[in-house]
């Protein structure tokens, strides 16, 4: 299984997978959010209106957590060549707001050890591959919590 890159500082040098992937220079990655001032509602990535409440430019950039619960997840069977199968794909809700999709390690792919609800962690990792440029990206899974 791969190690967490931000517990090593591995991260340095390497690109976010998706823009709101953020790699500071001076400390560990993160998911990037926004919270609207006026609905409390919490999205993940920068947005100008919120969703919720329709409130236009009452949106701040926010941390979000790096804790939450397993909302869904699917056992996928069949991918694209060179993908190795099966893996989980999976939707958490984060601690204070916030949902995401990714790619759930750290269990079996089996439905009888994975569960709805069940306490997760984000960790940050090289991705695999590297893109036809030869450039390496950083990208982020969902553990389950010990």
């Amino acid at each position: 299984m791969p190690t967490n890159a931000a517990e090593g500082g591995e991260s340095q040098g390497l690109l976010p997978i998706v823009p709101f992937l953020k790699i500071p220079a001076d400390g560990d990655p993160y998911i990037d959010g926004a919270r609207c001032k006026s609905c409390s509602a919490v999205f993940v990535g920068e947005r100008e209106t919120c969703s919720s409440c329709g409130a236009r430019d009452k949106l701040e950039s926010i941390k979000l957590s790096n804790d939450g619960e397993l909302y869904v997840f699917s056992i996928v069977f069949r991918s694209f060549p060179g993908i190795e199968v099966p893996y989980v794909s999976a939707v958490v809700d984060l601690e204070g707001g916030g949902t995401l999709k990714g790619n759930l390690i750290g269990v079996e792919p089996d439905p009888e050890k994975i569960k709805m609800g069940m306490p997760i962690e984000v960790v940050y990792e090289k991705a695999p591959r590297k893109d036809a440029e030869g450039n390496e990206y950083l990208t982020y899974y969902f553990r389950p919590k010990a």
